[in-house]
C-alpha cells in the first residue's frame, strides 16, 4: 500500500513535476517537525494550511491552486491501515 506521503507527493507532482518530493518533504519537516514517512491523516489539515500559500506564490492560477488543495483534502478522507 502506498504511504500517505507518497500520495501527497503524487498529487503535488501534477503541479510541481519532479520537484514535488523535495517540496512536500520540506513542508512536512519544516512545519510539522516530523519525518515525511510519519505523515498521518490527522496532519493533513495543518500541512495544507502551509502548502496553500506556498503554492499560491508560485502561480497566479487560482483555479489550479484550488484544484490541488481539493485533491489534498480528498486524501484526508481516505481510509488507511
Amino acid at each position: 500500500m502506498d504511504s500517505l506521503y507518497k500520495e501527497v507527493v503524487d498529487a503535488t507532482a501534477d503541479y510541481l513535476g519532479p520537484s514535488a518530493d523535495r517540496f512536500v518533504s520540506r513542508q512536512i519537516v519544516g512545519h510539522l517537525g516530523k519525518s515525511p514517512e510519519k505523515l498521518k491523516n490527522r496532519d493533513l489539515n495543518i500541512l495544507i494550511k502551509w502548502i496553500k500559500p506556498a503554492i499560491a506564490l508560485l502561480t497566479d492560477d487560482t483555479e489550479a491552486v484550488d484544484n490541488y488543495i481539493s485533491s489534498l483534502k480528498s486524501l484526508s478522507k481516505k481510509k488507511r491501515k
